[in-house]
C-alpha cells in the first residue's frame, strides 16, 4: 500500500560503540535494520522508515543530525541505544537537531531465552540499560521528544509512531505553509486577532494579507471552459438542487461560486498557498461569499479560517495533513447552539456555510439560499449533516505570551432533520459532559473557532503541540473544573519560566 507521506522520510538511528568488538557490532546493524524493517513495513505507518549506519562517535551523531535538519524529506529522527550508548557522545547532536524526535525504547527480542542466556547476549541485548543512559541526557538538554516502549512487532508501538509520524508531518506543512488573508478580521472580535510574527518563529508559517480585488480579479479572469468543467463536476458529485442545473432559474448562481472556486484555486497554486482566510465584511466585488469553494479547498487539503481567522486555518491545513489517507477528515467548526435537555445535552456546530464536505460520506446535497450578512447575492453551498464517530475539536489562542491549544474529545452523533438550516454542520457530545467542556473550554479563554477532526484525534495533537513547543490543554472523560483550572495556573508559571518573561 502507498504511504500517504512516501515523499518524506523518518530516520532511523541506532546507537552503540567500540566497546563491544566487530562481531557484536555487525549483530548491532543486522538486528537494528531488522526493527526498522518491521517498522517500516507495518500496516498504519505512513512515511518510509530509513535505517541509518549504526552510530557510535561524536562527529558522526552530529554530522547526522545536521544532515536531518538540511533534507527537506526528512520529518523526524527515531533514536534507539541497541547496547550501551555513552550518552555524552550524543549532546552535540541532539542539541543541534531540529526535527521531531522519538526515542524508541525497544529490543531486538520478544521474549528471552532464558535458558541459553549468556553474558554475550547481555552485551548485546542491553537498551535497557542504553536507554536509560540515553533518556537521562535527553532530560537534562531538555529535549521535545516521545518515548515509545515495546516491540516494534507490537501493533500498540506501531500505532504510536504512526501517530508521531503524522505530527511530524503536521508541523513540517505549518514550517512550509503560506497562508494568504483575503481583507481583515471581523471588526470588534478579540479571539481571532494574534501575533502573526510569532506564528511564523513557532510554527515557522507565513501570514500576509491580499486585498480582496485581488482575489476577485482571479475570479473574473475564470474562463467559460473552466466554469463549464467545474458545472459538471459539481453535477456529478453532488446532489444539485433543480433550480441550480442547466436551464433552472438559478443557474447563474452555481456559475458564480464555480467562477469563484476557479480563481480562488488559481491564485493560491500560484502564490504557493496552502491555507486561506476570508471575510464576509470584506468582500470587494465578489459577487458572493465565498462557500462552495471554500468547502471544496478544505476538502482537498487546504487550510481555512473564517472572518480572517488565520489561527485555525493553519489548525485545518495541519490537520488535514496529519489525516491523509485516513478516514474521515478536517474542518473549520463553530459552536453555534446547545441542547441543553437534561440528559440528551449535545452542541449544534456550523457556520455560515464553510464546513467541509470531508466530514461525511454521504452524498451533499448542493442548494442556493439567502445569508443574511455580507451583503452580496445568495451563495451557494454544500449541505450535509456529519457521519457519527468520534471526533476532536481544537482551538487556538494567543495568549499574549504564547499560542494555547484547547482540545475536547467529542463524539458525533446522529442529527435530528434540520431542514431549515442548509448548511453544512455537526452534532456532537462533548467529554466528559456539556457543562464541563464549555466551563473549561471558557477557562482556557479557547476560540469560538475550532478544527474538528475525524481522521486523527488527541494524540496527534498532543505529539503536534509537543513538537512545536506550544501548550495544549485537554478536555476529556478524565476533565474535572477544578483539576483543569489548576493545570491553566501551573502551565502559566511554567510558560512564562520556560520561554522567558
Amino acid at each position: 500500500m502507498t504511504k500517504p507521506y512516501a515523499d518524506r522520510e523518518v530516520w532511523f538511528l541506532t546507537g552503540s560503540q567500540d566497546l563491544y568488538g566487530e562481531e557484536t557490532l555487525r549483530q548491532v546493524a543486522e538486528q537494528s535494520q531488522e526493527v526498522a524493517r518491521l517498522l517500516d513495513d507495518a500496516d498504519g505507518i505512513p512515511a518510509p522508515v530509513v535505517w541509518k549506519p549504526v552510530l557510535k562517535d561524536p562527529a558522526t551523531i552530529a554530522r547526522v543530525m545536521r544532515e536531518a535538519n538540511a533534507d527537506d524529506r526528512v520529518i523526524g529522527v527515531i533514536a534507539w541505544m541497541h547496547t550501551f550508548s555513552p550518552a555524552k557522545m550524543w549532546i552535540s547532536g541532539l542539541d543541534e537537531l531540529r526535527k521531531p524526535f522519538l526515542h524508541l525504547h525497544t529490543q531486538a527480542n520478544v521474549e528471552l531465552p532464558w535458558s541459553t542466556i549468556d553474558f554475550d547476549f547481555m552485551n548485546l541485548n542491553q537498551a535497557a540499560h542504553g536507554d536509560r543512559e540515553f533518556g537521562y541526557i535527553q532530560s537534562r538538554l531538555g529535549l521535545a521528544r516521545k518515548t515509545v516502549v515495546g516491540h516494534a512487532s507490537d501493533p500498540r508501538v506501531v500505532g504510536e509512531v504512526a501517530t508521531w509520524q503524522r505530527a511530524a508531518a503536521g508541523l513540517a506543512a505549518a514550517r512550509s505553509l503560506k497562508l494568504a488573508r483575503f481583507g481583515d478580521n471581523m471588526r470588534f472580535v478579540a479571539v481571532t486577532e494574534g501575533d502573526k510574527t510569532e506564528a511564523e518563529v513557532r510554527f515557522g508559517t507565513q501570514v500576509n494579507t491580499w486585498g480582496v480585488n485581488d482575489l476577485a480579479a482571479a475570479v473574473d479572469a475564470a474562463s467559460d471552459a473552466d466554469v463549464d468543467r467545474l458545472v459538471d463536476e459539481y453535477e456529478e458529485l453532488y446532489d444539485v438542487a433543480p433550480e441550480l442545473r442547466r436551464g433552472g432559474e438559478r443557474h447563474r448562481s452555481l456559475r458564480d461560486g464555480a467562477a469563484i472556486e476557479v480563481g480562488l484555486r488559481a491564485f493560491l497554486e500560484e502564490g504557493g498557498f496552502e491555507a486561506f482566510t476570508t471575510s464576509f465584511e470584506d468582500l470587494g466585488s465578489l459577487k458572493q461569499l465565498p462557500g462552495l469553494a471554500v468547502q471544496r479547498l478544505m476538502a482537498d487539503g487546504y487550510g481555512f479560517g473564517a472572518e480572517g481567522d488565520w489561527k485555525t486555518a493553519i489548525l485545518v491545513r495541519v490537520a488535514n495533513v496529519m489525516g491523509s489517507g485516513l478516514p474521515g477528515g478536517a474542518s473549520l467548526m463553530e459552536d453555534y447552539t446547545y441542547d441543553l435537555a437534561p440528559g440528551r445535552e449535545a452542541i449544534l456546530g456550523a457556520h455560515m456555510l464553510e464546513v467541509s464536505p470531508s466530514l461525511t460520506t454521504t452524498r451533499p446535497r448542493l442548494e442556493v439560499h439567502e445569508l443574511g450578512i455580507g451583503d452580496r447575492e445568495d451563495p451557494v453551498r454544500l449541505v450535509f449533516t456529519a457521519d457519527p464517530g468520534p471526533a476532536v475539536v481544537v482551538a487556538m489562542s494567543d495568549m499574549r505570551d504564547r499560542f494555547r491549544l484547547t482540545a475536547n474529545v467529542v463524539e458525533n452523533i446522529e442529527a435530528p432533520d434540520l431542514p431549515r438550516l442548509p448548511v453544512g454542520r455537526a452534532v456532537w457530545r462533548p467529554q466528559p459532559d456539556l457543562a464541563t467542556s464549555a466551563a473549561c473550554w471558557m477557562a482556557a479563554g479557547a476560540a469560538h473557532h475550532t478544527v474538528m477532526s475525524t481522521a486523527v484525534g488527541i494524540e496527534a495533537f498532543r505529539d503536534f503541540a509537543e513538537m512545536a513547543g506550544v501548550e495544549l490543554v485537554t478536555i476529556d472523560e478524565t476533565t474535572t473544573v477544578p483539576a483543569f483550572q489548576r493545570e491553566l495556573r501551573w502551565n502559566a508559571v511554567y510558560h512564562r519560566i520556560a520561554d522567558g518573561i
